[in-house]
């Protein structure tokens, strides 16, 4: 069973920049697609940035330009690295395949302060 772990977030201000990391308990990523997601208090979950196994990239129109998807196979690790943060990118961030196919990690929070 796959299990992930995601990590990396919390406080930071507005215009800062956080790195946010996805450690996957076996080599997924060499097959699978993956993702980033997250939740704001009160909304719905939304994919934010996805990555092919072919290295394809794709974002929410709401980060393009600010957040960069990536992988490191050697180290079976996702990141998400976000930059000029805003208020609104305030949410829990969880990875997962863009269908949801492995089990919910705890997420990892980051708070955008204005």
């Amino acid at each position: 069973q796959v299990q992930l772990v995601e990590s990396g977030g919390g406080l930071v201000q507005v215009g800062g920049s956080l790195r946010l990391s996805c450690a996957a308990s076996g080599s997924i990523f060499r097959i699978y697609n993956m993702a980033w997601f997250r939740q704001a208090p009160g909304k719905e979950r939304e994919l934010v940035a996805s990555i092919t196994s072919g290295d394809r990239r794709n974002y929410a129109d709401s980060v393009k330009g600010r957040f960069a998807i990536s992988i490191d196979n050697a180290k079976s690790t996702l990141y998400l690295q976000m930059n000029n943060l805003k208020p609104e990118d305030t949410a829990v961030y969880y990875c997962n395949a863009p269908n949801g196919l492995y089990g919910w990690g705890q997420g990892t929070q980051v708070t955008v302060s204005s």
